[in-house]
């Protein structure tokens, strides 16, 4: 992975095309305006990792919050005998 690179918005429209090869190389960059971040400029590669891992993480916490409603179950113990009946069955 690249470097990330914050650049003002007046210098990043005279070096767009710089810009642009730095992206290709891999590199992520902010530009601001008026010293507050206003766009990022990124390879489509990592937005696609960024949306994957996001996904990930939301699936991650739905199931955390679904184990903590649930309810605790005994539901056992079973013979291995009584197991391979209900499998073969």
């Amino acid at each position: 992975m690249g470097k990330h690179v914050t650049i003002g918005a007046a210098e990043a429209n005279r070096s767009f095309s710089k810009l642009l090869r730095a992206v290709k190389d891999g590199d992520r960059i902010t530009i601001t305006s008026h010293g507050e971040p206003v766009a990022e400029m990124r390879s489509p590669a990592d937005r696609d990792a960024d949306e994957e891992k996001a996904a990930r993480e939301k699936a991650w916490e739905e199931l955390q919050a679904r184990w903590a409603r649930s309810e605790f179950r005994v539901i056992g113990p079973w013979s291995r005998e009584e197991i391979w009946d209900e499998i073969t069955r």
